[in-house]
Formats: C-alpha cells, structure tokens, sequence
C-alpha cells in the first residue's frame, strides 16, 4: 500500500511534467526507486506506466499532424528492434551495477531536458534527404536502445538529433519522435513483461495516473513552465541520489 501512495501521485506529477516540459521520466523511474521497488522490476514497471501516457499523447498529436511515413516507419521499426536489445541488457546486468549507471546517466539526462529549447533553438542550416534519413534511423536505433535500457530523457534525444542534426522542423522532429519513443516503449515493455520482471498490479494503478497527469496537463495553459517543472525534477533526483548512496 505504501508503494502505491509514493508511486502513483508521483507518476501523475510526471505525466503532468511531461506534457508540459518533457522529462517526466526524471520523474517517474526515481519515484519507483524511492518507493523501494527493486531496480530491474522499477525500470521494468515504469515502462508500463510511460507507454500508456506515451500512447495517448501520440495518438492525440499524430491526429493532428501530417506524418512522413517514408521516415516514420522504418524509424520505428528500428527503434523496435533497439529498445528490444536495451531491454534485454538490463535484465542481464546486475542490480549493483544499475545503480552505479543510474547515479552517472540521471544527472546527465537532466541537463539535456533543462537546455533541450536553448540547443534545438541554435540550429540551423539544412541537409540532403538522404542523409536525414539515414540520421534518424540510426538515432531511432541507438536511441531506442537506451530507452529499453533505461528511458528517462529518450524523448529529449530523438528531438535533439532530428533537429540538431537531421534538420527537421519541430513538428515534423516532434512527430517522429512520437512514433518512434511509443514503439521503443512497447518493445521493451513486452521484453519485461515475458521476463517477468514487470508489478502488474502497482504499474496498472500507475498507468491510471500516468494517463490523468498527460491529460491534466496538456488542457493547461502555462507560462514558463519549464521553470516550474525545474525545482520539481531537482527535488526528486536529489531524494534519488540520496537513496541510492544510502544504498550501495
């Protein structure tokens, strides 16, 4: 029970956060952590509570949004295969070893999402079509890994890559990034669950409030919410480093 009262406002503060920012994820998986949930099973449970708020989110955006699927399907593709490798690395690596990985990938992952506007805001320039798909496929397959391997931030990388160095516009980088991070959560999300390592029950109960905090937060209209989310992300990952020390 008191999994459930740690883990699911949390993960509707994340989907919240994300809907508005980007970087739930810096929210979500440590809320897992923190409610003592064993790593792989946290990763591996987290992932279903993130594919549920992805899936909506991609569904309402993508009604709206001309979709090139000449790069979209390929990517996701790819990005299935990937995340279906990461997904597997992790369930082979020692829980001691994630945590170590964790204190190093986090904090990392944290700075890309606080300067995502000011970095993708300084391209500029354009490249051959050729070259643009050749960028994103291989962005939808690394990247992909990472997300089956550990997520926070996955959003944030495919729409740095596809506009920092693809050269897409931001809607069309957005849109691909939908399709491309659903796909790679579903991957992974069925590589743990024929694993076994996914809490049906305390992720089900999250996925409810993953899906309230995407929703909750899209109908808002805010100003500087990045500035907002930024104390929330801190205060979380801070607890976060703290446990995972206290840990080791």
């Amino acid at each position: 029970m008191i999994q459930f009262l740690i883990v699911c406002p949390m993960v509707f503060l994340a989907g919240f956060v994300d809907a508005i920012a980007g970087g739930g994820g810096l929210i979500s998986l440590p809320a897992y952590l923190l409610a003592g949930v064993p790593m792989h099973q946290a990763i591996a449970t987290n992932k279903l509570s993130s594919a549920t708020g992805t899936t909506i989110s991609t569904i309402r955006y993508c009604r709206n949004t001309k979709v090139d699927w000449s790069i979209a399907g390929p990517a996701i593709i790819l990005s299935l295969i990937g995340s279906s490798i990461g997904a597997k690395l992790t369930m082979m690596m020692p829980e001691s070893v994630l945590k170590v990985v964790l204190l190093v990938i986090l904090p990392v992952t944290a700075v890309f999402v606080f300067r995502k506007n000011a970095l993708v805001e300084k391209q500029s320039g354009s490249v051959s079509h050729r070259r643009m798909l050749l960028i994103t496929w291989i962005a939808a397959l690394v990247i992909g890994c990472y997300d089956g391997f550990y997520g926070p931030g996955t959003g944030t990388f495919l729409i740095l890559v596809m506009v920092g160095l693809a050269k897409m516009d931001m809607m069309q980088a957005a849109a691909n990034t939908k399709l491309i991070n659903l796909a790679s959560n579903i991957s992974a999300l069925a590589a743990f669950l024929i694993g076994g390592k996914v809490v049906l029950t305390l992720g089900l109960a999250a996925s409810v409030f993953s899906i309230a905090g995407h929703y909750t937060g899209s109908s808002m209209v805010m100003k500087n919410g990045t500035k907002i989310v930024k104390p929330i992300i801190l205060v979380v990952l801070v607890l976060l480093f703290l446990k995972v020390i206290f840990d080791l």
